[in-house]
């Protein structure tokens, strides 16, 4: 707990780096919640709403990788402003949206701000390593992942209201707003990170490409990456299945309705809160390695309960009661896995490997996605849904099974990484 005090007392930078997050995902959230109300009020199509998803995850899966490099060529505390500055600059499109003439204005702005989230992503990954005492690292992390489960509970609540209250300007305004006051926050920051310019020899485009490539090579290169890269793509694939079928299940082997499913996903995020200040308060005294492997198992344990509760009762209890405790270790899974890949890299390469992972589990999440919504009506949805709980569990018990090579690479000491490229 002390730890915990210290990160949110005395690491100013840190501090502001976290309301600045907190409340620009909270203005995502409420664009998401109204757009997605919007878009189906406006067209009465499950397709078009479906449009949003696919606009959103391309980037990812396209520009993942590619944004990373130039996470460790920038500034990344300039990157991160400019981005909140160029969010909010691209809103503007939506107040032209007025039938489903202009649609396409939505699916436009709904893709550029994800381009945008590829830069910011990986940028403000690695520069948390550099805003706190290295002992101070998980519960940095933990603190973290904890506010986007904060940001949604309330960007949720919000965003429908403010869809039926105002329309688009409305949900454009809050959401602009909330990128104007992160970037307040993040210019009041005062750490500078040096970064070295690009080396003009041979190119700038073929340096840019070398770069690149070496940040794919350094997510297999070793044992230890090799396995965060398998385990991201494994759980990936099944986090793609429980985002198309949670909503069958909860209405078809549960017998719930559209308010028990939205409360269910609200319980989801009260579970990720309290699990993020329960691994932000005891992080600092546990290893990584052990949070995350330990995080894995026990988070897919309690989704195999949980989908396989139908098969006892059909009572909607279980769902509740395992979508808050799964919080707990959700919090100590993502704490642990971001700390472990932060200290296997350096901060010259830490911008690409984090692009080249969430490239990567984008890659896998739309895999998970459309094999689900095939293998749904094949084989049924609890046995795809089982997939997913068992996808962490097994990683979890690898994970686990390989600690003596994850320590060997510097995953749970304080010590300089092994893995180290040059600028």
């Amino acid at each position: 707990m002390r730890t915990l005090w210290d990160v949110l007392l005395r690491r100013r930078d840190y501090r502001l780096v976290l309301g600045a997050g907190l409340v620009s995902l909270t203005g995502d959230w409420i664009l998401k919640v109204g757009l997605a109300f919007h878009v189906y009020t406006l067209t009465g199509s499950t397709l078009a709403s479906g449009g949003l998803l696919l606009a959103s995850f391309g980037p990812l899966v396209v520009l993942g990788s590619v944004a990373g490099v130039f996470a460790d060529r920038w500034d990344r505390r300039r990157t991160m402003i400019v981005t909140n500055v160029l969010h909010a600059v691209v809103l503007l499109p939506l107040l032209g949206v007025h039938d489903e003439g202009t649609l396409w204005l939505i699916y436009l702005v709904v893709l550029v701000q994800s381009c945008l989230q590829q830069f910011f992503r990986p940028a403000e990954q690695s520069l948390i390593p550099a805003l706190v005492d290295p002992g101070q690292l998980v519960t940095a992390n933990a603190l973290n992942s904890q506010i986007s489960d904060v940001a949604r509970l309330v960007g949720a609540a919000l965003g429908g209201g403010l869809a039926a209250l105002g329309g688009l300007p409305l949900l454009a305004a809050a959401d602009a707003a909330t990128y104007v006051l992160a970037t307040g926050l993040l210019l009041a920051v005062r750490h500078r990170s040096e970064r070295k310019p690009i080396d003009r020899t041979g190119g700038v485009a073929r340096k840019l490409r070398a770069d690149w490539v070496e940040g794919l090579r350094i997510c297999v290169a070793g044992p230890a990456m090799r396995l965060v890269f398998v385990f991201g793509l494994v759980t990936g694939v099944g986090e793609g299945a429980m985002s198309t079928l949670f909503a069958p299940f909860v209405s078809t082997e549960l017998g719930g309705d559209g308010t028990q499913y939205g409360l269910i996903l609200s319980s989801q995020a009260v579970g990720g809160i309290v699990g993020g200040l329960v691994a932000a308060a005891v992080g600092s005294r546990l290893r990584a390695t052990w949070m995350w492997g330990v995080g894995a198992v026990l988070f897919g344990l309690v989704d195999l309960v949980l989908f396989l509760s139908p098969l006892v009762s059909d009572s909607l209890v279980p769902a509740f009661v395992c979508m808050v405790v799964v919080g707990v270790p959700g919090a100590f899974l993502v704490a642990g896995s971001m700390t472990v890949i932060q200290r296997l890299t350096d901060d010259t390469s830490r911008g690409r490997v984090f692009g080249a992972l969430f490239a990567a589990e984008g890659v896998a999440l739309l895999a998970g996605i459309f094999a689900s919504g095939v293998l749904g009506d094949v084989v049924g949805i609890i046995p795809v849904l089982v997939f997913q709980g068992l996808g962490f569990l097994v990683g979890g018990l690898v994970v686990l099974g390989r600690r003596r090579t994850l320590v060997a690479a510097g995953a749970d000491d304080v010590s300089p990484p092994l893995v180290r490229q040059p600028a």
